[in-house]
């Protein structure tokens, strides 16, 4: 659901507003066409307390791309079996010049069972395994400029339903293959600060 898209750009701090999954057992087929197509289809687990699966059905998760010297688009579509809620994602990235690059992804997910715990101990409050923005919608953009081999810039920008918004921006130089030095900063808005509502 994150592999194959693609994360959410070369910052740090890329889910201040959370795109998807890092963690989950899988069984997956994955088709490469030979010609810029592919796709893949997997069987998964889930991860943490509303995540794992509580019954034999998996996780359905489908996605496909095509990419090409002037980069990809690709999009992804899970089911929760869980809480039954559907969650799909699109990204466009775009090779602007040998220096430049963009990206632009947008998330939407189902949440009408996501209030309450599918047999779990943790209250889900709106977010699932595979729409953790708040919210039903959510977007993220960005890109890296690099200035040569070893300084790169990189930012992303974020927002979701819920009212929530980040950027995060950094610039990370190479010493040595293997050894990079980055510096970044954060800043994000919390949609419901003032309510007492447990998440943003």
């Amino acid at each position: 659901y994150d592999q194959f898209i693609g994360y959410a750009g070369n910052v740090i701090q890329d889910t201040i507003i959370p795109y998807g999954i890092k963690d989950t057992n899988v069984v997956s087929y994955y088709f490469d066409a030979g010609s810029g197509f592919s796709g893949v289809v997997s069987l998964e687990e889930g991860s943490g307390t509303t995540g794992t699966i509580d019954s034999y059905v998996p996780h359905v998760v489908g996605g496909l791309k095509y990419k090409g010297d002037w980069g990809a688009l690709t999009g992804v579509v899970a089911y929760d079996s869980n809480y039954e809620e559907v969650a799909g994602k699109v990204r466009l990235d775009v090779n602007v010049n040998k220096e430049l690059s963009l990206f632009i992804m947008a998330g939407y997910g189902t949440d009408d069972n996501l209030s309450d715990d599918a047999g779990n101990a943790v209250d889900a409050h709106g977010r699932g395994f595979y729409k953790p923005w708040g919210g039903n919608w959510a977007v993220w953009g960005g890109g890296t400029y690099k200035f040569n081999d070893k300084t790169s810039f990189n930012v992303q920008a974020s927002a979701d339903d819920d009212k929530n918004y980040a950027l995060a921006a950094n610039v990370a130089y190479t010493i040595v293959p293997g050894f990079t030095i980055t510096t970044e900063v954060d800043w994000d808005h919390f949609g419901h600060f003032d309510d007492g509502t447990p998440f943003g």
